[in-house]
């Protein structure tokens, strides 16, 4: 006995592990240089910050952040998840030591081995009636307890690495849990980003139209005026008390989806509509950005996406589960042992004759039929591979998600610089029509599409106010941050 557990014990340490060993996938070429999207005027090539929020340099903003990262329903469930991922991979770790039962109970009845020993007695009492045969027991069977404690144990010799690779597959799926939590931290961190600019772009927008409203209603009281002093006609005062009250319709969606989005907030902040941060409608202007937003280049970029390390890690887990359906096509050896025992009465149990023990090895092996084995390690094959091109595939998406971001904010950019340039001319032109008009040198169809024009152009600027942060917002998320504790993702 001995010389075979030397031997099995020298065996468990030189065994290796079927199957294959994982290695991290090549990236696609030209994946990790400069983005192309990435120009002098959009971005800055120094690493990407993981918490980018603070370059708009908001106290509100950083608060907001912090509250939704402790209290987000969303992120409550991604780290319940992550739990139960840790308590799987401690089950898969435990197989690396034996596993121990201790069992024990207590019966009152008439035991088989006392109506066997009964039987034998009251034969020979029959057979021989003369005889002296109290040695052998009693001729009836006895009632009375029966105890029988036992200590199990039974370790798995891991030859072929089935312990190993179980525990390697469920460490995959740890990880890959973890840069779920991780992604869901990049969500709240730009959603709830997204939901505060979109509070103050707003807030921007209904500034811009109560403006307008002002301007162009001033002007509908001076042609009102010079109509009832005899001057112009019914119609132009028509017209212009038009252009006030389509104006005046701008405001109340303007005002509803600003309520929307403070809503959207509180939802971020796991908190119910009753409960919505009212301090944020206080913002009535788009933060700005203190710099160019740094973008790095597209290694930093995959190395920081967790949905990147979600599937290399998913692919790390089907690779290990190969090796845990390949080594069940070898034998499985395991050592056993018990030690025990039985008797009528506690003081029974401590007397040899009471106890049993024994301890061996043991093995088990589905052979021959070794179709079931080989059916699983070919599934466990096709979702490795399924695996691996999940991983192309998210590394595809996260470099297009960054180009397009760059792409649509640069062209943003350019957009915005054309309307701030048609606004200020909209400006002189109102103002060069107004004076004109007083004058009585143009007519009021001209005044009032200089008014329109005008009210067009400050609309269009508020918008792109708007889309500029949240295209901002997008480029931030494509890139990954705000997943790491040193930012305060908690």
């Amino acid at each position: 006995m001995k010389r075979a557990l030397a031997l099995l014990a020298i065996l468990g340490l030189s065994a290796c592990a079927v199957g294959p060993n994982y290695r991290t996938p090549n990236l696609p070429p030209k994946g990790e240089g400069a983005f192309v999207s990435a120009s002098p005027e959009v971005a800055a090539p120094q690493t990407a910050r993981d918490d980018w929020w603070r370059l708009y340099n908001d106290p509100v903003l950083d608060t907001l952040i912090q509250r939704a990262f402790a209290a987000n329903t969303d992120l409550r469930a991604a780290q319940a998840n992550l739990g139960a991922a840790r308590g799987v991979l401690d089950q898969a770790r435990a197989g690396l030591f034996p596993s121990t039962t201790i069992s024990g109970g207590a019966a009152y009845g008439r035991s088989a081995n006392a109506d066997s020993a009964a039987s034998s007695a009251s034969a020979l009492h029959q057979a021989f009636p003369g005889a002296n045969l109290t040695a052998l027991g009693p001729t009836s069977a006895q009632t009375g307890w029966t105890y029988n404690p036992e200590f199990d144990v039974s370790y798995e010799v891991d030859l072929f690495g089935r312990v190993r690779r179980t525990i390697q597959a469920a460490k995959g799926d740890y990880q890959s849990t973890q840069a779920a939590l991780d992604a869901v931290k990049i969500t709240v961190a730009a959603e709830t980003t997204r939901a505060y600019v979109e509070i103050c772009a707003l807030g921007e927008q209904l500034a811009v139209a109560r403006h307008s409203l002002e301007v162009v209603s001033h002007e509908a009281e001076i042609t009102r005026q010079r109509y009832d002093a005899g001057g112009g006609s019914e119609f132009d005062v028509v017209r212009t008390d038009e252009v006030v009250a389509e104006t005046r319709s701008a405001i109340p969606p303007l005002e509803g989806q600003r309520r929307a989005a403070v809503f959207q907030l509180a939802a971020m902040l796991g908190r119910t509509p009753a409960l919505a941060p009212r301090e944020a409608l206080a913002c009535e202007t788009p933060p700005r950005l203190v710099s160019l937003i740094p973008v790095g280049d597209g290694v930093g970029l995959l190395k920081r996406r967790p949905d990147v390390r979600l599937a290399d890690r998913r692919l790390a887990a089907a690779t290990a589960r190969i090796g845990v359906a390949t080594a069940d096509l070898y034998p499985r050896i395991s050592l056993a042992g018990f030690y025990g025992g039985a008797a009528s009465d506690l003081s029974g149990l401590i007397a040899e004759r009471g106890l049993v023990w024994g301890v061996g090895p043991s093995i088990s092996w589905s052979f021959p039929n070794m179709a079931g084995p080989r059916a699983r390690v070919h599934a466990a094959k096709a979702e490795a591979a399924g695996a691996l091109a999940g991983f192309d595939s998210t590394v595809l998406q996260a470099l297009k998600e960054t180009e397009q971001a760059l792409s649509t904010y640069g062209a943003e950019l350019d957009h915005h610089q054309a309307l701030i340039e048609a606004q200020t001319k909209a400006q002189r032109a109102l103002e060069m029509a107004h004076g004109q008009y007083v004058a009585g040198a143009v007519s009021t169809l001209d005044l009032l599409t200089s008014e329109q024009v005008l009210v067009a152009a400050d609309t269009a600027v508020a918008a792109s106010d708007a889309a500029l942060v949240q295209d901002q917002v997008a480029v931030f998320k494509a890139l990954g941050g705000g997943w790491r504790s040193g930012a305060g993702a908690g």
